[in-house]
């Protein structure tokens, strides 16, 4: 349930400082960083309850970085002519940016605390092993994908090669789904009241996302569609002219 509400609240924190994000993306940056720091010191030092509470919910649980990666990925669906997508759509990218670095400071964190349990004699259970595959395989689409949004990389890609890998947006986000799932199912199945409610709230939210994502696929396929026959149209009528 937490997720509903900071979702809420990055949605009406992107419209508010886009106008900022857009003008002084490193400050932003330079904030998302500071905050993975502050959250590795207070896993090995502690920190203040006060603290360390919002930073265990917003960065360990990574619920801040996927709720704006979440924003990224809805921007994608939204009316090309729209006043929302024509307003976040400048501020995609550095969007993008701001969630890679926050989702940083859990990456690192959450690999150094199962790698011990992978490496140990002890035995592991399939879930974790499963979890921590995902994992390693997030981290390595999470690096291409933040490294590629950057804007002096981009520039130095062709734009054919730079759609291509950005395209694996896709399938990190689906699989963020399904890493979410191996984490939660097996206490909601048993009957844990927050994991259920947390399963319920990310899958509409990745459900929603699937078919409005088809729903904008087919409207941009049959766009497409009827501008190669108007185009097509105008050429024949300038045939029978000539």
């Amino acid at each position: 349930m937490d997720f509903a509400l900071i979702l809420a609240a990055s949605v009406a924190a992107c419209f508010a400082l886009r106008n900022p994000l857009k003008a002084c993306p490193l400050a932003f940056y330079l904030a998302a960083i500071a905050v993975d720091v502050l959250y590795v010191y207070g896993v090995f030092f502690g920190l203040p309850r006060a603290v360390w509470s919002p930073l265990f919910v917003l960065v360990q649980k990574c619920e801040l970085a996927l709720a704006l990666f979440t924003v990224v990925m809805f921007i994608g669906c939204l009316s090309r002519e729209g006043r929302a997508y024509r307003w976040l759509k400048p501020v995609r990218s550095e969007l993008s940016i701001v969630a890679w670095f926050l989702s940083l400071g859990h990456m690192a964190v959450y690999l150094e605390s199962y790698l011990p349990r992978l490496l140990g004699s002890g035995a592991v259970s399939g879930n974790v092993v499963a979890s921590f595959a995902l994992a390693v395989v997030l981290l390595v689409l999470l690096v291409v994908l933040g490294v590629t949004s950057f804007a002096f990389v981009k520039k130095r890609m062709r734009t054919d090669t730079w759609k291509r890998v950005q395209k694996l947006a896709y399938p990190f986000f689906a699989l963020v789904y399904v890493h979410l799932l191996l984490m939660l199912l097996p206490s909601a199945l048993h009957g844990g009241a927050a994991s259920s409610a947390s399963v319920a709230v990310y899958s509409v939210v990745f459900v929603a996302y699937g078919l409005t994502r088809v729903g904008r696929a087919l409207v941009d396929r049959r766009e497409e569609a009827a501008s190669v026959r108007s185009a097509a149209a105008f050429s024949d009528e300038l045939d029978v002219v000539s």
